[in-house]
């Protein structure tokens, strides 16, 4: 019998969350507990504020699946990158390590991937066939491919090369902050971004997450694809339902 609820814990770089979802609806059954990454991001004072945080959530129900999702790439349990937290995590047994100060089995994943299985899932993907790339404007632009249900992951299309420089360089949210664009020039970099992302994967669907999304009348005008765009539903709480979810799976 499949199994009703979820944890999902979100790490990023300013804070850590986490709450049981239940995973036919997508809803919260519990309170969300948020603590603050601990400054430096350093592995053992976020598996250490990780286990704090897993304590104050409600375990009522007994020994409940775990996702946990985080901003690196993660490859067989490994953290091959780092953003916004320490460089320690490069190269690291990251599941293993949470999994050994846990005392449970975790499942693994990174952020944007989580991000995008819960849109697929509970959200503005969900029963859509065909390829659909959600991409989160932040301090960054993460990616997530999903074709038909299915997550395919570790895409990074944050990085891929524009005018000589990282995309996310010129068209992540934290791009229009700092070089104070107004939402017409910043719409003109995405709509560069988005172009490319059409001539690569031909999706079916986009879906832009991030806190950004909230805005999205003000900048979804001056896109003109061929794809249809929508705003995610789950912002906030899309890691900790797609680290849940993809617990499950």
């Amino acid at each position: 019998m499949a199994a009703k609820h979820a944890i999902g814990i979100d790490i990023g770089g300013t804070g850590i969350k986490g709450a049981v979802v239940d995973l036919s609806s997508g809803e919260l059954v519990t309170d969300r507990i948020k603590l603050a990454t601990p400054e430096g991001g350093e592995p053992g004072d976020i598996v250490a504020t990780t286990k704090e945080l897993l304590g104050k959530i409600d375990q009522s129900e007994g020994d409940l699946v775990i996702g946990v999702c985080f901003p690196a790439v993660v490859k067989n349990g490994r953290t091959m990158s780092a953003a916004n937290v320490s460089k320690k995590w490069i190269g690291l047994e990251a599941e293993k390590l949470f999994e050994k100060e846990l005392g449970r089995d975790i499942h693994f994943v990174n952020d944007a991937d989580a991000a995008g299985y819960a849109e697929t899932r509970f959200g503005a993907a969900k029963d859509v066939k065909g390829v659909v790339l959600l991409t989160t404007l932040g301090t960054g632009i993460g990616s997530a491919l999903i074709n038909d249900g299915v997550l395919v992951p570790n895409t990074e299309l944050g990085h891929l090369e524009l005018d000589g420089h990282d995309a996310e360089k010129k068209a992540a949210y934290s791009a229009m902050e700092r070089e104070d664009l107004d939402w017409k020039h910043w719409g003109k970099r995405l709509q560069k971004y988005y172009s490319h992302l059409e001539m690569l994967f031909t999706p079916d669907l986009f879906v832009v997450g991030g806190g950004v999304s909230k805005h999205y009348e003000d900048f979804f005008p001056y896109l003109d694809l061929n794809t249809k765009i929508v705003p995610a539903v789950h912002r906030n709480n899309a890691g900790i339902l797609g680290a849940a979810a993809l617990a499950s799976a």
